[in-house]
């Protein structure tokens, strides 16, 4: 199941095989959902149509809750479905007096709002709970606050430090593990630090610490073990000149102390970085165009590099068996799909002026779209087969536009990993066709021998780990070799020649010992 949202209203899609309208939702047809949302787990789905809110079984929309808030233009499910987080824009009074509430937190049980905030920034407006529902936060003026079991009238915890600007829970059940940010100032360095709650007090507190300079801002990423962090870290300014958007590094900070800073062997941007599903290998799309795309382990050692190519994203599947590098905004879409287990590739479609890739939680199918306000012509979507087919595209209808496609999500575990095939399917559309862009050439040159020129050398795929050349021996071909060794140097005699001359006869005297 899936969810396309336009200005032409709001529908659900069920597939594959077949690709049809979902038989019990019903369209809304507003022209003004500004946003909409499944439960982390599918079972539920709510978006706002400018009216009110509506939040649905996505089984058979059965209808759950409505509630009258028309200007909400941010939603959030808690994990276990317990909580509805609305946000709209917060205004003050005319005479400049302080605004109402506009962060709302409502219990899905009887519909009704157990606490309001005042949270003036959309960015990071959510709070976050923990996976099991027993922790959550939110960063407020220097310090990240901590509820327990939903309770919003006590804050029972608090993290306070100077100018704390983001924070990260980790994921998984408890003990829960936080990693928050601060940024550098007066010639302090930034820096990262990892506790688990509630151990905030003392000097000693957190369990890892990394501190750098250069960096404006910070993307934290844990992996689903959570038992590190990836940390990019960014700036504005490139001071050297050398890249328009500025400069990036990539840390590692795990949760036992350990921390290093992620060697690129290639300058330029960090485009994007991933967490493989089994938490024991991360990739990295950086360099300048064209990027390379490299597979590190967790002692940030490279693993496998696959050469450069015209990208910027990466996509592990919800399984972690299946990665796709693409290039979209402003590349031509063209995406390599691999297998990662034995480093073989599988397809290269083009999805030409993409905007939107998402994985399809069975690890089969993908979904690539364009979306406004990135681009406003061209609007639609398509689904594929991770080995290039077309299974069902749809083209949004003149004057009309397309603002968001999402997947339902599915627990972990529902879609085990299948074994990967390379033949195409068969696919109801055919696939684009890249025709070979020809260089223009003045009319004085038209007639003469083509010249080749390469700006760049194409690297190849390769795979970087360290391989001996010699197969290791069994313990016992080991000892019968020492002591073949030992008998050896026993049985050789050293034969040392001293030339020395008589004082008498001047002649030389050899001496064999």
């Amino acid at each position: 199941l899936s969810t396309v949202r336009g200005s032409d209203g709001i529908q659900l899609i069920q597939g594959p095989p077949r690709f049809t309208n979902h038989d019990s939702f019903q369209q809304d047809s507003s022209k003004n959902c500004k946003v909409s949302i499944f439960s982390r787990d599918g079972k539920l789905f709510g978006w706002c149509n400018g009216e009110v809110i509506n939040i649905v079984n996505s089984a058979d929309s059965t209808p759950l809750h409505t509630f009258d808030l028309p200007k909400v233009v941010g939603l959030e499910l808690s994990p276990k479905n317990t909580i509805l987080a609305t946000w709209q824009t917060y205004t003050t009074g005319k005479d400049g007096t302080a605004g109402v509430p506009n962060l709302q937190l409502y219990d899905l049980k009887n519909g009704k709002c157990v606490k309001s905030f005042i949270q003036k920034k959309m960015q990071n407006w959510s709070p976050c709970w923990s996976e099991d529902e027993k922790i959550c936060a939110r960063n407020v003026n220097n310090e990240v606050q901590f509820f327990e079991d939903n309770n919003f009238d006590v804050i029972a915890n608090k993290l306070h430090l100077q100018k704390v600007s983001d924070f990260e829970l980790s994921p998984g059940d408890h003990p829960c593990k936080v990693a928050v940010y601060v940024p550098g100032s007066k010639g302090a360095p930034s820096f990262v630090r990892l506790y688990q709650y509630p151990n905030f007090s003392g000097p000693h507190s957190a369990v890892a610490n990394k501190s750098f300079f250069k960096a404006d801002r910070v993307t934290m990423l844990w992996n689903s073990k959570a038992t590190a962090v990836l940390v990019t870290a960014s700036t504005d300014v490139d001071k050297t000149g050398a890249s328009y958007y500025g400069e990036q590094t990539l840390h590692y900070i795990a949760v036992n102390g350990e921390s290093a800073v992620v060697q690129l062997p290639k300058n330029g941007p960090i485009y994007d970085v991933v967490w493989n599903k089994n938490s024991t290998e991360f990739c990295v799309v950086y360099g300048f165009m064209p990027a390379k795309a490299t597979v590190f382990n967790l002692k940030c050692d490279p693993i496998f590099d696959f050469g450069t190519g015209p990208r910027n994203a990466a996509f592990y599947s919800p399984q972690g068996h299946i990665l796709v590098l693409a290039g979209f905004g402003n590349l031509r879409g063209q995406m390599e799909v691999w297998d990662i287990k034995n480093y073989k590739l599988i397809s290269k479609p083009t999805a030409s002026d993409a905007t939107y890739f998402a994985w399809c939680p069975n690890g089969e199918h993908i979904v690539t779209a364009t979306c406004s306000p990135r681009l406003r012509v061209g609007n639609g979507y398509k689904i594929w087969h991770y080995t290039g087919s077309i299974l069902h595209q749809y083209d949004v209808p003149d004057n009309t536009e397309l603002w968001q496609v999402s997947w339902q999500p599915f627990t972990d575990g529902v879609f085990p990993a299948k074994p990967i095939i390379y033949q195409p399917v068969p696919g109801e559309i055919p696939a684009e066709e890249s025709k070979p862009a020809q260089a223009y050439r003045p009319p004085a040159l038209r007639n003469k021998p083509v010249t080749s020129y390469k700006l760049h050398e194409d690297e190849p795929p390769q795979s970087v780990k360290p391989q001996s050349t010699e197969k290791p021996m069994s313990k016992t071909a080991l000892k019968n070799q020492k002591k073949r060794e030992a008998k050896k140097a026993a049985k050789q005699v050293l034969h040392i020649v001293i030339r020395q001359y008589s004082p008498v006869q001047s002649v030389p005297i050899w001496h064999i010992t």
